[in-house]
């Protein structure tokens, strides 16, 4: 954790700082602080990852809209302060219902998508190989229209927050198609890791939402396989039931 850069931002932003958070996968600081006024917020500080490159673009493209709100950023250091999400609790732990929270909120994430890295390149970047290679990029170049999407939506990236019952957090923002958005919320363990789980979630987000479920299976297929390659048996176990 870098505190000593944490504590310059922070006194060049005017920011009171707090606890810190667990830090996250790509995260080097993540600590509660308050604005001058008193305000509550969060500072994040991340280490430069293609995934997340992105993130503030998505956050100001949202504006609120279902999402936490970006309050300011500082690109060079890769400094973002966010609106702080209380109770924040975890969607996975804290819903009656999590799967139609998540169907409610994507239709509002899918929004105008122009300027950010597309799913075609992302594939590129994948490199898969054989028949999964082969699919990705029929997949890619088939896709019917592109919106902004965040491609790591699972169980734990929706925290309960004041301004709304549930906001979306940590975006891995691309341009693609809405049937590769459903990929991250298919095998989110967090939200049940079963075979029926897994194919429950496919069936109600497709069917809700409109979806081909031929491509969503594909593209979850695709991406869980890129993400996690000779990872946790719980992917693999995703993937299996899936095919």
């Amino acid at each position: 954790m870098s505190e000593p850069l944490a504590a310059a931002v922070a006194r060049d932003w005017g920011l009171k700082l707090g606890e810190p958070y667990p830090p996250g996968a790509a995260s080097v600081c993540v600590v509660r602080v308050e604005l001058p006024d008193g305000t509550p917020a969060v500072l994040k500080i991340s280490d430069p990852h293609r995934e997340s490159d992105q993130e503030a673009d998505a956050l100001e493209r949202w504006n609120g809209e279902g999402a936490i709100r970006l309050l300011r950023r500082d690109d060079e250091r890769h400094a973002l302060l966010l609106e702080r999400c209380e109770p924040g609790t975890f969607l996975s732990q804290g819903a009656a219902d999590p799967l139609g929270v998540m169907i409610d909120l994507l239709p509002r994430l899918w929004t105008d998508a122009a300027g950010f890295h597309t799913l075609e390149d992302e594939v590129t970047w994948w490199g898969l190989d054989g028949e999964l290679g082969e699919l990705a990029r029929e997949l890619a170049a088939t896709q019917a229209e592109r919106v902004l999407v965040h491609q790591d939506l699972h169980g734990d990236n929706v925290l309960a927050a004041e301004r709304e019952p549930w906001l979306v957090i940590d975006p891995k923002p691309l341009a693609a198609e809405r049937e590769f958005a459903v990929a991250p919320i298919v095998r989110s363990g967090e939200l049940g890791h079963s075979k029926r789980e897994v194919l429950y979630r496919l069936d109600r987000l497709c069917d809700e939402l409109g979806l081909d479920r031929g491509r969503a299976r594909g593209w979850t297929i695709i991406q869980t396989v890129a993400w996690a390659p000779g990872a946790a048996q719980r992917l693999d176990e995703v993937v299996a039931w899936l095919r």
